[in-house]
Parts: structure tokens; C-alpha cells; sequence
């Protein structure tokens, strides 16, 4: 018999990119071996997601350029999109955004402008290095979203809880990604993805006022 394997995911000092390979590593492998099969539903919202996320952060050359307000606000952007994209779905994609959006997580405390670390709320500056791990992540999620919602045939967006995205160990210590998502009881993609990409940049314009 197989050993049972559970979703655990690279330490965060990995960085960023890391952990992000991983987790789109393993969705592409049960993809591959048929673990999981999207709904129609799940590969329109995993496109839409996408799509997001390209608009957020573009190819690291543009994005280089930009000043790091200006970057630090569409890696938080990007955040929201993963947010909006999970607020309603139940079954793998919401676990695999979940992961996701906890992998970026770090960027929350970052900010842009400077202060005394006794006011900051524990913020700190990312470096360019971290930038830049942090931009190359959400372009890695957003090329196997796409990829995922190329796959995205089935009937069926559900797959057994212990397939859960990720990286592979072989003991039963860790938990599984979806223990955070309980907004909702529709298991349809539309109705958590409705919000424009307009909104979204006034949300994360919203964030940006407090750096």
C-alpha cells in the first residue's frame, strides 16, 4: 500500500518563488494523473484569476523599473485578486488559492515608505531581492492557472481531501489547505468572481493610503 501523503508546504524561508513552484508542481501533477479534473466553473474562475494577476504584475523587467510603492501596491493587488477568487468556492481550486495566497503572505507586511519601527506595526522595507521573489511568484501561480484551466473538463470540481495542493510528505502531522475557506456554500465559481479589475485596483489603492 501506499503511504498516506499530506499537503506540506516548503518552509517560508524557501522564499516566495519556492514555495510557489511547489505548489503549482504538485496541482500540475494530479492534473496530469486525473487526481484533479475542474469543473467548467473552476476553469473559467482559474482563466479569470489568471488574468488577474497578469494585470497586477507584469515581466520583471516593466516591473523593475516601477518605483517600490508602486510595486509593493500591485503585489498586494495581486493578493486581492487570489482573495476574490476564493471568497466563494469550495474543492481544490479554493484550496490551491489558499496556499497561494499564504505563500504571498509576507508581502502584507511590507511597506513602501519609512518610519520608526516602534510606529510601523512591525512592518519592515522588502529588499530588491524580495521584490523580486515576490513578483516572480505571482507570474509562476498565474502561468499554471492558466495551464490548470487549460486542463478543465470534468464535471466533477471535487477531489478526495487528502489530494490537496501542494507539496508531498509522507505522515499524517500536517494539515490540509482547505481548513480556511468556509465563506459561502455555493460551489460555483461566477458569484466569488464577480468583481472587476477596476475594483480590485481600488481596493488595493485603498491598501496603498496606508504605507
Amino acid at each position: 500500500m501506499l503511504p498516506h501523503t499530506t499537503y506540506r508546504p516548503p518552509p517560508a524561508e524557501a522564499g516566495m518563488c519556492a514555495q510557489i513552484a511547489h505548489l503549482t508542481a504538485e496541482a500540475d501533477r494530479q492534473l496530469s494523473e486525473g487526481l484533479w479534473d475542474p469543473a467548467e466553473e473552476d476553469a473559467a474562475l482559474a482563466r479569470k484569476t489568471a488574468s488577474g494577476l497578469a494585470e497586477a504584475v507584469g515581466a520583471a523587467g516593466t516591473q523593475e523599473r516601477l518605483p517600490v510603492i508602486d510595486r509593493l501596491e500591485r503585489l498586494r493587488e495581486a493578493l486581492a485578486v487570489l482573495a476574490i477568487g476564493l471568497a466563494r468556492i469550495h474543492g481544490p481550486l479554493a484550496w490551491y488559492l489558499a496556499q497561494a495566497a499564504t505563500a504571498l503572505s509576507p508581502v502584507l507586511r511590507w511597506r513602501a515608505l519609512p518610519a520608526d519601527r516602534l510606529s510601523s506595526f512591525g512592518t519592515v522595507v522588502p529588499s530588491p531581492a524580495e521584490l523580486a521573489d515576490a513578483e516572480e511568484a505571482v507570474r509562476r501561480l498565474e502561468t499554471a492557472l492558466a495551464r490548470a484551466a487549460g486542463g478543465g473538463t470534468g464535471a466533477d470540481g471535487t477531489a478526495d481531501a487528502s489530494t490537496t495542493a501542494g507539496f508531498i510528505a509522507t505522515d499524517d502531522s500536517s494539515t490540509t489547505a482547505d481548513s480556511g475557506v468556509t465563506a459561502g456554500s455555493s460551489t460555483t465559481a461566477g458569484s466569488g468572481a464577480t468583481a472587476s479589475s477596476t475594483a480590485v485596483r481600488v481596493g488595493a489603492g485603498a491598501l496603498r493610503s496606508g504605507d
